[in-house]
């Protein structure tokens, strides 16, 4: 079983290398879909193991053997690998609770501070235009969705150019890019390993948007400049929001704005494979994972004398 349980913390290591070549060579939504669905899938597969760990190193006490009702001692590996092995599973899941409240608190406040501003402003439609000379926009989830731009960032562009930032805003909420951001964000404080991915599945957001609203404007330049101008407008610029909210200056945005200009579909050839990794690695988490699971239940049944070994 440990053997077994050890996989999942070690999966997610190989995820920030596929992520990074499946957005290269992948369309923008399907790389955002593979990456956040591996990364969630790794986050809970490692969740697990952390927690399986720490029920067998506490079986192996008197004290919880007891309120187990274990009949004889739970059959394992050596205590000079089960306990150590608990005790660090113990710290991290506490380090992941920890993080992860605080952020999701974090997160929060700046969420309703963001809404009670643009609720204070008048809307016209989805647009909420903040009175601010500090060059900025992003696309505000909730009910109703608010694109968010403040009056510098409409100076800094002209009318056409406009029209492509708000494409690429309204394409953030219409996509729900807020939940693949937030899911993301979460499923980063389950495993070091997948803290980087929070930058490749920002990226993948920023993608999609510029694709679609590329197709809303009919303009693939226009919208390459729009992106270009607003992100050089906004450097240094703009208020601190939550990490799940999506703006149209953020990412890499040379990579970016180089993307918009190539031929859309022109680097796609190896995504199938990169898919299949992807999804091999996610399958091999979660079997391995139900699997030492299966089996630590089968050892506690004869444990307890329910069952044979």
């Amino acid at each position: 079983m440990t053997a077994l349980l050890i996989l999942p913390l070690l999966v997610p290591f190989l995820l920030p290398a596929l992520a990074g070549r499946a957005l290269d060579r992948m369309a923008p939504n399907v790389a955002l879909w593979g990456i956040t669905a591996s990364a969630v899938a790794l986050a809970g597969c490692s969740l697990t193991a952390l927690g399986a760990f720490v029920l067998t190193g506490l079986l192996r006490l008197p004290f919880f053997a007891a309120l187990g009702e274990l009949a004889r001692p739970l059959h394992t590996a050596s205590d000079h690998y089960v306990l150590p092995l608990a005790a660090l599973s113990v710290g991290g899941l506490a380090v992941c609770v920890w993080t992860g409240t605080r952020s999701v608190l974090r997160q929060t406040r700046a969420f309703r501070a963001a809404r009670t501003e643009a609720g204070r402003r008048p809307a016209a439609g989805d647009l909420c235009v903040v009175d601010s000379p500090s060059p900025d926009a992003y696309a505000l989830p909730g009910r109703p969705h608010r694109i968010v731009v403040t009056t510098g960032m409409l100076r800094s562009l002209d009318g056409a150019e406009r029209e492509a930032l708000f494409a690429h805003e309204r394409a953030h909420n219409t996509g729900g890019h807020h939940f693949f951001l937030a899911a993301v964000e979460l499923a980063a404080h389950c495993h070091p390993a997948l803290r980087r991915i929070r930058g490749v599945v920002r990226l993948a957001v920023e993608r999609a948007a510029d694709e679609a609203a590329a197709s809303a404007v009919g303009d693939r330049r226009l919208t390459a400049r729009a992106i270009a101008r607003a992100a050089l407008a906004g450097q240094g610029g703009g208020v601190e929001r939550p990490a799940f909210v999506a703006g149209a200056t953020s990412g890499p945005v040379p990579r970016r704005v180089q993307a918009l200009l190539a031929a859309p579909g022109g680097r796609r050839r190896a995504g199938s494979g990169v898919a299949a990794l992807l999804a091999a690695c996610a399958a091999l988490s979660c079997v391995a994972s139900a699997t030492g699971m299966i089996d630590f239940h089968h050892q506690v049944e004869v444990a307890q004398g329910e069952a044979e070994r």
